[in-house]
């Protein structure tokens, strides 16, 4: 990727420009030391004058009102604010005509911001103080006031701070008073420009001691020094005020699409490049307008010009399916197997690859302006979006529809949740989501759907950025210093102390600070470095062929496989999906392979029950599910299975519980509690027991003789209903 700069032979004005500020993606007005406001219209070329400012009016900043907010157009969206040398601030409309000037400081006004919602105003000032203003230009307070100049200000994404330079340092500042302050050194000289993205939360700081941090592009064009630079609506162009009286424009080239087999290249602002690394075949996509946005995955390339979407397969380059954009600049595509979204100002729209829209999902307080791609996942069944004004919950919808998902209620944690990701294959009622939250703990859960919710569980911390594989449900993170691939992400619902034995990870220090997963395709895993170049990491595809045989119920393939590669991991993997999947023959296999000899033994007195539901409800147990192990029992009518299950678990008081409920084993569990009680040395003092103990004599000939009974019953209800030994088969 890299800028292509364009210039005019002779400049537009006549002094030093000193600010500029895009109205459209297409439009620009620049202000100069020669009191001119100037309009560049970039699609045919034209400057026109909008306005000669008085003589003793000498511009610095200039910033435009917000032109939506939420997709809905602000009243005051064609006026922007212009601070100036003389102290003042002035409120112009887009024809040029001033509104109000304000006198705002003693001093020249070194900068003016509005907020995201344009509610309010932000002016910096030489006299040093920061003055926060309504729209229409009254003071409502003084928030800063100190010995120096102030030489830049930018409000946080949630509109509830600022921030602002002083000398070396930089300053976070929330408005509500006594309310903390962060400060901390920044840069070795004076700080003279600051800027804070609302849409990933970055900050972005330039000062006299010139350092950067990476370069896509240097060009040095005679234009003078740049005093101010900005970006368009849409990301995809640069304008820069020039000391010369030039406005220097420069556009994004060269940007690059890579999926499997397929290099796809931004040659210009309306031509893409298609390559076949296979059999080298080339293609030139043309398109009417410029692009802005493009994503190549799932054998389809999505692309937004400023007008339209295109929808190409990657077996057909030639007849790509178009429709009109509904509104404004699309800010985010994300794909999925069967469909993929479109985030813009006014909302969040699912397409099918047909081109056909299937859904607007919506929600109280949609932020879609400032949504990016860590705060929102697509899978086929699911779509997840994290709150921006509470970032502790996370809105579940059906694509489908864009309804919520089972009982509208959204997915709730402790803390702030900064990324969120949804697995791509498997079952619908198996959906997981994977997130993480403030205290860079990564968290898995189920989507909730109707019924029981399920828990959330940690598997990992330090966690920094994270992705699900395309093919199957495998998850990679970068943790700590480490890169860390979970083979199998569910095993925590299975067998939680596994969890160790099914990672695989490798030090990450080549990825430097700030790495973020691109992608993570097949077995290759894209990290983009925090200078910008993109690093390969290969894994190794045995855990995905894995997958494709449990997937498919190809058990003894799996064997096979895990037997050839003679890899811990994989073992551990196959001993978790076979208990997931009730298949107890596998599971012993491979619980036997890793060395769990005692989970061995469990298994195999699991194999010789004789009715399938004390199969399964075991199962549940060994997966620590106790409370739906007792509910499958009670239910099919294993009263004593179900007390005898809470006596070996010691849970005496749940035990004596339901024998007293259902009138039966009373005497057993009060048998079983006593030579506990016996076997330490103690003597009951639970009053309950106490009670029921009165007047009973503990026979132990009695209670075996009951025992056996209940046995002798459940192998007769087995045998009434056949099951296959060792295997319980559930119908999804």
């Amino acid at each position: 990727m890299r800028l292509k700069i364009s210039l005019l032979k002779e400049p537009k004005h006549k002094e030093l420009v000193s600010c500029v500020g895009w109205t459209t993606a297409d439009e620009l007005y620049s202000c100069s030391d020669d009191h001119q406001i100037i309009k560049w219209n970039l699609l045919n070329g034209e400057t026109t004058q909008v306005v000669k400012l008085p003589d003793d009016i000498y511009p610095i900043d200039l910033h435009w009102f917000p032109r939506s907010l939420g997709g809905k157009r602000q009243t005051q969206a064609e006026s922007f604010v212009l601070t100036s040398s003389d102290g003042k601030f002035h409120l112009i409309s887009k024809t040029g005509r001033v509104e109000k000037s304000v006198e705002a400081h003693c001093g020249a006004v070194l900068a003016g911001r509005w907020n995201n919602e344009g509610t309010a105003l932000v002016t910096v000032g030489e006299d040093g103080q920061i003055k926060i203003w309504s729209k229409s230009g009254m003071l409502r307070s003084t928030l800063v006031q100190q010995g120096t100049p102030i030489y830049s200000v930018a409000w946080g994404p949630d509109s509830e701070k600022i921030l602002y330079t002083t000398g070396k340092q930089l300053i976070i500042k929330p408005l509500q008073p006594n309310a903390k302050v962060l400060q901390w050194k920044a840069h070795d000289g004076i700080i003279l420009k600051v800027d804070w993205n609302s849409v990933n939360d970055l900050v972005l700081s330039a000062g006299e001691d010139c350092k950067y941090k990476w370069s896509y592009a240097l060009e040095k064009p005679n234009t003078g020094s740049l005093f101010n630079i900005a970006w368009s609506t849409d990301g995809t162009q640069l304008a820069g005020a020039c000391g010369n009286g030039h406005v220097i424009f420069a556009h994004v080239v060269e940007q690059r699409w890579v999926w499997k087999n397929f290099g796809i290249t931004l040659t210009k602002r309306r031509t893409m490049e298609v390559r076949n690394v296979l059999n080298d075949a080339v293609d030139l996509l043309e398109f009417r307008d410029r692009v802005i946005k493009a994503t190549l995955n799932y054998g389809h390339l999505v692309v937004s010009t400023s007008l339209q979407c295109y929808i190409f397969s990657i077996k057909n380059w030639n007849t790509p399916l178009i429709f009109d954009l509904k509104e404004g600049t699309v800010g985010l595509i994300l794909q999925a197997e069967r469909h993929f979204l479109l985030v813009d100002g006014g909302g969040i729209y699912l397409y099918s690859y047909e081109g056909r829209l299937i859904s607007s999902p919506k929600f109280p307080g949609m932020r879609t302006d400032i949504l990016n791609a860590q705060a929102i996942s697509l899978s086929n069944d699911t779509l997840a979006v994290r709150d921006k004004s509470d970032e502790k919950v996370i809105y579940l919808f059906d694509p489908l529809s864009g309804k919520p998902l089972g009982d509208g209620k959204p997915l709730s944690h402790k803390t702030e949740i900064m990324e969120i990701a949804l697995d791509q294959k498997g079952l619908t009622n198996e959906r997981k989501i994977a997130f993480i939250d403030k205290n860079r703990d990564l968290y898995i859960t189920s989507v909730k759907r109707f019924g029981k919710e399920q828990k959330v569980i940690k598997i990992g911390t330090m966690v920094h950025t994270l992705a699900w594989n395309d093919m199957c449900n495998i998850l990679c993170g970068l943790q700590d210093t480490r890169f860390t691939v979970w083979y199998y992400p569910s095993v925590v619902y299975v067998d939680k102390e596994l969890l160790p034995k099914t990672l695989y990870e490798k030090d990450a220090s080549e990825f430097s600070k700030n790495p973020q997963i691109v992608s993570f395709v097949g077995s290759q895993v894209t990290v983009r470095r925090a200078d910008g170049s993109l690093v390969h990491i290969n894994i190794s595809p045995y855990p995905a062929i894995l997958h494709e045989y449990v997937n498919n119920s190809k058990w003894e393939d799996a064997i096979r496989l895990c037997r050839f590669v003679k890899d811990q991991t994989l073992w551990a993997c196959l001993a978790a999906m076979a208990i997931a999947n009730k298949d107890m023959n596998t599971a012993e296999v491979a619980y036997a392979s890793v060395g769990e000899l005692d989970k061995v033994q469990y298994i195999s007195s699991i194999k010789d029950l004789p009715s399938k539901e004390s199969r399964l409800a075991h199962i549940l147990l060994f997966s620590g599910n106790i409370q739906d192990a007792e509910t499958l029992l009670l239910q099919t009518g294993l009263i004593y299975q179900a007390i005898q299950v809470n006596i070996d678990l010691y849970n005496w008081e749940r035990a004596l519980e339901l024998a007293v409920k259902h009138k039966t084993h009373v005497d057993t569990v009060l048998a079983y509690r006593q030579k506990f009680l016996d076997d330490f040395g103690k003597k009951e003092t639970n009053q309950r027991f106490l009670q029921y103990a009165e007047g009973l004599e503990v026979n132990w000939d009695k209670i075996k003789a009951k025992i056996e009974l209940e046995i002798v019953k459940e192998r007769e209800r087995a045998a009434a209903t056949p099951a296959v030994r060792g295997s319980v088969t559930i119908q999804r």
